[in-house]
């Protein structure tokens, strides 16, 4: 679980932005919000963020940048005249020749981690990898040669490996790579190295927008029970859409074959090793493609219609009802940009209250429009709620939590939806009058 992550120069965010999960020393709903981690349970860590503002204001900008380090960590260049594709800010001349910087503090079995580097779009300039149990401690730190195009990884006392395992690692880490990269290139046993590429490959998810398809993915897990069907019809009947099964059956047809392989190579949230095998097992013809079909139940009798046939609401709560127990039953980090879309306001609610309740190590981090959940004092905590407004001087990025606000702003008894709505916390369009100036043409 991620405690802090911070970027500069990335996009539309050119000063340091930080977005933080360490929950305020605050016990409103901490059963619910907060995982304590950490040996001595000494982390408190929240399971939500929740990122507000206008559009254009970089927030999803926050989430690729996220994405963005999961990226180039779990799929490292083949050669190194490979270049990153990201942009530094682009409105100061200084920061376009300027390196970008990232650093992620993160929990992964009960073991703090804190993690940094440098770059620019064609190399990693420095990185490092800190580890924390009674004390700090470097897992390793690494630089480049900008010249000669060469990598030098050097380890911390605390760490054994061999010398020429080491020079093994430093030899398949690329100017390109990361050095995590570079070790899920190497036949190398480091157990460090191996927890954070772990977590980076088999924790991190991929970033969902509003146009990814989770249809194959939960489809696939619920029959090879990753994800149980049981659990997700139940979620859609708790949402009431009179779903009382989900029926799979068999399609040999070609064109399905076809349109699935394709479907492989943009489903953004299937892992690139998974992602290799399905597609070698669909041109195989060894996976047998199923058709879905919800059975809906009402006084008078059944009916059942094929996935198609569905409102768009009706599909993007079945993934996302497939989605929330995928995140109950495994420890996962999962981004969603525009949570709302395509979502009822009290589906959305029961789907974010749903993981609250029942899952303890998972995390989302989600922007969102969906300013009425702001409305819900009772049930969200303010330490979970961050903004993002962009600068009139220059256009950048700049990211801020509502705790950040004085009392004199936000008061207990304030309503942050009232206080949002109006303009007082920023992050919102500044819009002008609705009237439009048309030349009449001349008859």
């Amino acid at each position: 679980m991620i405690l802090n992550f911070s970027v500069k120069n990335f996009k539309s965010i050119k000063d340091e932005v930080c977005l933080s999960f360490e929950a305020s020393p605050n016990a409103d709903l901490e059963d619910y919000y907060v995982y304590k981690a950490g040996s001595n349970k000494q982390y408190h860590i929240l399971k939500l963020g929740l990122i507000y503002g206008a559009n254009a204001s970089g927030k999803t900008n926050v989430l690729e940048a996220l994405d963005f380090l999961r990226e180039i960590v779990t799929n490292p260049f083949v050669y190194k005249t490979d270049e990153f594709n990201f942009s530094p800010f682009k409105f100061d001349q200084e920061s376009i020749h300027a390196n970008t910087l990232m650093s992620l503090e993160f929990v992964q079995n009960d073991i703090k981690y804190y993690y940094e580097l440098e770059l620019n779009e064609k190399m990693i300039i420095s990185e490092k990898l800190y580890y924390y149990k009674t004390r700090e401690a470097l897992v390793f730190e690494r630089s480049s040669d900008s010249e000669k195009k060469l990598t030098c990884i050097k380890f911390g006392s605390t760490i054994k490996i061999k010398e020429e395992h080491r020079k093994i690692l430093e030899g398949n880490t690329l100017v390109n790579n990361t050095v995590l990269g570079g070790f899920l290139k190497t036949n190398l046993d480091s157990y460090e190295l191996n927890e954070v590429a772990d977590w980076f490959d088999k924790v991190f998810l991929k970033l969902i927008k509003p146009s990814t398809d989770l249809l194959g993915f939960i489809s696939n897990n619920i029959e090879n029970g990753m994800i149980k069907k049981e659990a997700v019809v139940s979620l859609l009947a708790q949402a009431d859409f009179n779903i009382s099964d989900i029926i799979f059956k068999d399609n040999m047809d070609e064109v399905a074959r076809i349109n699935y392989s394709r479907y492989i190579d943009t489903a953004l949230i299937i892992p690139d090793e998974e992602r290799v095998e399905l597609k070698n097992k669909v041109n195989k013809g060894e996976l047998v493609l199923r058709d879905i079909f919800f059975k809906h139940s009402f006084s008078h009798g059944e009916e059942v219609l094929d996935y198609d046939e569905e409102s768009e609401g009706t599909k993007r709560y079945y993934q996302f009802s497939g989605l929330l127990d995928y995140l109950i039953r495994n420890k996962k980090l999962i981004l969603i940009d525009e949570l709302e879309s395509s979502l009822h306001p009290d589906l959305l609610k029961h789907f974010l209250l749903s993981f609250l309740v029942n899952k303890n190590q998972s995390q989302i981090i989600a922007t969102t429009h969906y300013r009425e959940l702001l409305m819900e004092k009772d049930i969200f905590r303010n330490d979970v709620i961050w903004f993002t407004e962009k600068s009139d001087k220059t256009g950048a990025t700049d990211l801020y939590a509502l705790t950040d606000f004085k009392s004199n702003v936000i008061r207990d008894t304030s309503s942050v939806y009232n206080a949002y709505k109006i303009g007082k916390l920023g992050a919102t369009p500044n819009l002008n009058d609705c009237y439009i100036e048309v030349e009449e043409d001349e008859e």
